[in-house]
């Protein structure tokens, strides 16, 4: 990368205008305002320093294999805010701007086009709402604002007539000036001259300012530059990245996005893939799923061998696919999202939104409709899907970088179809370093989960396999937390001792279980005992209560009773999970040997 000898404004503009400079898909959109604009021209009448622009010389034989889009003219607010594909021929180099579109596309406009923003207080579809303005310049006096030296304003036709103190000369003009003469026999021209209509100091003001204006555009090497000649996008990629540090740094997905939406033919992919994303972030009580998880899921669905973020994966034929697939890969995406959802998962609790992917490739090459959401023939599925989420949620087994992932379990899938694999899955990674497989020490760790955490949420849902999950559970204190205050257990005359071991463990998951949404509201801060007596009347529905959430009926329920309650409750449920997970206890020798 070498730098250039400075250009002139001029040459710029005719480049673009030939469509010599084009903008690269990696670019986002002109979002500049005029404020923005009018400070630019300000200081590049002051020789303020602008930063050095990037360009990328791209070979005219490999101007096909990407896609360029042409500079914004004319900008509209509501028509207009969007780039046009460039239509380029493969008979000449381009360059492509990777650095400095935002003050390139504003000197373009400025120059050449307009600025159409709409007004406060007018309704979007009125014709009056977005008046065109152009970029003038006042050669009477200096601006009345203190940060800024020279008049520069976008307005309209009608609000650019001269009055006093005022003569606005549209920017545009500038370019019709062929030399500098031109600037002086504009000025006669005008009038500017005229001592007897404007006074010394403003014919002096009004000469300087328009040579300046003209050295500025035709003279002045004012665009400084370096030029990339590599022909690697993901080194161009690179270098953008590392440059690009005004306002909102894009991401690497960012970038990809845009190759994607340059690569469609049918469909805009920015929009569609922020359109989707929107949508199934509202599905149940909400999820935080962002443009990386769809793009992720899109090669996963597509069956890419390489399924990582590079450049080379987001090529013509790839996105060909991916387009053509779109429709039925985004439905199994939405349909997977939906059925987590039932499960009970949302934004609080789905500890890694990749987890989705699988699920959705499941339903993608089984081809499965909206029946693996509530259809009897699939209840299996349904619960196998609960016990991998539950299992690869609690082990972390999609933290870091899971893309070693998706291949084994797209070939797990693909060995079994017609049922979701867990089995299969947890005899492929046992004593991998991604095992899903637990053991005693596990079953330990999660008896130790506390209240309201999402991963006790997790070990919830393998406890209860059998709730109708049509309904939101919440997780709810079997002994409702109020009673362990301090206050109130020395006034039932509980010692200090107790009241801090009752509270060890009142968060533990041997006093929590996953309740109805509408039954743990009303249940509020009743005892136990009390309150399972007030739900249900008969001592057989009480006794069935019991079993689900694994007490024994013989047991107290009393507050005073809650140490005990504890031990019992917490040696059931491990060995519940041990039996649930299939995990191998290993006695020590003084145990083998008693036994």
């Amino acid at each position: 990368m070498a730098y250039q000898i400075p250009i002139t404004i001029k040459d710029a503009i005719n480049n673009i205008r030939k469509r010599h400079y084009v903008l690269p898909a990696i670019q986002r959109e002109f979002v500049w305002d005029t404020g923005q604009i009018e400070t630019l021209f300000d200081s590049l009448m002051r020789d303020y320093p602008i930063s050095t622009f990037l360009f990328w010389k791209v070979d005219k034989n490999k101007v096909k294999d990407f896609q360029f889009y042409e500079f914004l003219k004319n900008y509209h607010e509501k028509d207009s805010r969007h780039n046009l594909k460039a239509d380029l021929s493969d008979e000449e180099d381009i360059i492509a701007l990777l650095d400095g579109q935002q003050r390139m596309t504003s000197m373009y406009v400025a120059l050449t086009g307009s600025y159409s923003k709409k007004m406060p207080y007018y309704r979007k579809s009125s014709s009056h709402a977005y008046p065109k303005k152009k970029l003038y310049l006042n050669l009477l006096k200096s601006s009345d604002d203190i940060e800024v030296e020279y008049d520069f304003k976008f307005l309209t036709e009608s609000d650019a007539k001269p009055k006093e103190g005022y003569y606005w000369f549209e920017c545009g003009k500038i370019l019709e000036f062929s030399d500098v003469s031109k600037v002086m026999e504009y000025m006669m021209l005008e009038g500017l001259t005229d001592t007897s209509k404007y006074s010394q100091e403003s014919t002096t003001f009004a000469l300087r300012t328009l040579n300046e204006f003209f050295n500025v555009v035709h003279q002045k090497g004012t665009i400084s530059y370096y030029e990339e000649k590599g022909e690697e996008l993901d080194k161009v990629l690179q270098i953008f990245i590392r440059i690009n540090s005004g306002g909102t740094k894009l991401s690497y997905s960012d970038l990809l996005l845009s190759i994607a939406t340059a690569q469609w033919q049918e469909k805009d992919a920015r929009e569609v893939i922020h359109d989707f994303v929107d949508d199934i972030n509202q599905i149940g009580d909400g999820f935080s799923f962002n443009k990386d998880l769809v793009l992720k899921a899109c090669l996963v669905l597509a069956d890419f061998k390489d399924v990582k973020f590079k450049v080379d994966n987001f090529n013509k034929a790839n996105m060909a696919k991916i387009e053509e697939n779109w429709d039925e890969a985004s439905g199994a995406l939405k349909l997977a999202i939906e059925l987590v959802s039932k499960i009970g998962y949302s934004r609080d609790n789905l500890l890694a939104t990749n987890t989705i992917i699988p699920i959705a490739y499941f339903i993608y090459k089984n081809r499965l409709d909206s029946k693996i959401l509530h259809s009897a023939e699939r209840e299996k599925d349904r619960k196998a899907i609960r016990e991998w989420l539950a299992r690869v949620l609690l082990k972390g087994t999609f933290g870091g970088q899971p893309d070693n992932i998706y291949p084994a379990m797209r070939e797990l899938i693909n060995d079994n179809l017609g049922k979701f694999p867990l089995a299969e899955t947890i005899a492929y990674y046992r004593g991998r370093r991604k095992t899903i497989s637990f053991t005693e020490d596990d079953i330990e760790s999660l008896l130790d989960l506390q209240y309201g955490k999402a991963k006790t949420y997790c070990a919830l849902t393998l406890l209860y396999p059998g709730l109708n999950y049509t309904f939101k559970y919440h997780q709810d204190h079997i002994h409702p937390k109020s009673l362990f205050k301090k206050r109130n257990m020395r006034k039932l005359g509980f010692s200090e001792d107790q009241i801090e071991r009752y509270n060890d463990s009142v968060n533990e998951l041997a006093n929590l279980q996953l309740l109805h949404a509408t039954t743990n509201i009303e249940k509020s801060n009743k005892p136990f005992k009390e309150w399972l007596k007030a739900e249900y009347e008969s001592e057989s529905d009480q006794q069935s209560f019991l079993r689900q959430h694994y007490i024994d009926s013989e047991e107290s329920l009393e507050f005073e009773d809650y140490l005990i309650f504890n031990e019992n409750r917490r040696k059931k449920l491990k060995s519940t999970l041990i039996k649930m997970l299939d995990v191998t206890v290993h006695h020590d020798a003084e145990e083998v040997a008693e036994a």
